[in-house]
């Protein structure tokens, strides 16, 4: 049987066509045509290679319910989606997130690793030289890094917090869950020192800067890490386009500090800030209840459409879908799911 044709259309209107074999999977094609996509799996887990089939028959391969934030039947995961007919494909990101070369694999070293906030730890790493790509960090704000346990073969993505930079340095804000693998090696094993290996940086969740829209960024638990870089770039840029903050923790003291605040407005004087603890106790004065109910109220007092940056976990993405759709106002939710 010949290969049958698909064509990725990017968010800003590119066109890009490859053969698939009808064994074959979207993803897979693509990196054989030599178009390196955001994604990190291959397995059908993970919900990077998220898409919108605009035209043409598929299937879905078997995946975790998980990976796919939504109901829409034409929401697809590249990695499991096998063409029945020739394919148009809608990508949720623009021309120069899709790569054409492989993402770079590097050595890192660990400069640091301190207590974040109740619950999280931040870790800093240092790129270690290399002959090809030097040592200076590149990637957009909002990217991720897939860092490996020393020694073993397993590794896990995690978005950076600060911004590009010569000198290496990888910042990252990670969640610590009880029994996880990299947890674990994190909080009993890590240190100032050690080595471990970098792939990236991979992902789409990134600004659009050619939007004038207004953007609100949510974020809830570690998910706050690429709203914090992406927040840092366009203070760094002194970026005047209207901008708001919805951080959402179960309790206070998982909330984003008072000092980190008072640096954002400092950078972006626009900025507003809302906080929102679902959990709170007795003195909390802030907003009860969680990211996407804080989000839900800030946008009642919305009068245009806004662009929402939101990363955080199924369940909020989910929620955030159902209020945008239900508002009608032609919001665009840019999301990443942890």
């Amino acid at each position: 049987m010949s290969a049958l044709e698909v064509t990725l259309v990017t968010r800003d209107g590119e066109r890009l066509q490859f053969p698939c074999a009808a064994t074959d999977n979207v993803l897979r094609a693509a990196e054989t045509a030599g178009y390196f996509l955001p994604a990190m799996c291959h397995e059908g887990t993970c919900g990077l290679c998220h898409a919108r089939v605009a035209a043409g028959a598929f299937e879905m391969g078997a995946h975790s319910p998980s990976a796919l934030s939504t109901k829409d039947a034409a929401a697809v995961l590249l990695c499991r989606c096998h063409p029945r007919d020739n394919l148009t494909v809608d990508l949720p990101y623009n021309r120069s997130q899709v790569l054409r070369h492989r993402v770079p694999v590097r050595e890192a070293v660990i400069e640091s690793l301190t207590p974040a906030w109740h619950g999280a730890v931040s870790l800093s790493l240092r790129l270690q030289p290399d002959p090809e790509t030097g040592s200076a960090a590149e990637f957009s704000p909002g990217q991720f890094m897939e860092l490996t346990i020393p020694g073993t073969e397993i590794r896990r993505a995690y978005s950076l917090a600060n911004l590009p930079n010569w000198e290496g340095r990888l910042d990252f804000l990670i969640r610590l869950h009880p029994g996880g693998a990299f947890s674990t090696w994190l909080a009993e094993q890590a240190k100032p020192g050690d080595k471990l290996t970098v792939r990236g940086p991979s992902g789409a969740f990134v600004l659009d800067e050619l939007s004038a829209r207004p953007r609100c960024f949510v974020g809830g638990g570690c998910g706050l890490a690429p709203i914090l870089s992406m927040l840092r770039h366009l203070g760094e840029f002194q970026d005047s386009q209207p901008t708001h903050l919805i951080f959402g923790a179960n309790r206070e003291a998982e909330l984003l500090p008072e000092q980190e605040v008072e640096t954002l407005r400092a950078s972006l004087p626009q900025l507003g800030v809302t906080l929102a603890v679902s959990q709170p106790g007795s003195g909390w004065d802030g907003f009860t209840g969680t990211a996407p109910a804080a989000l839900e109220a800030w946008l009642a007092e919305a009068t245009e459409a806004i662009d929402i940056y939101a990363c955080g976990p199924p369940k909020m993405l989910e929620a955030i879908n159902a209020i945008v759709d239900q508002r009608g106002r032609g919001d665009r939710v840019i999301a990443e799911q942890l």
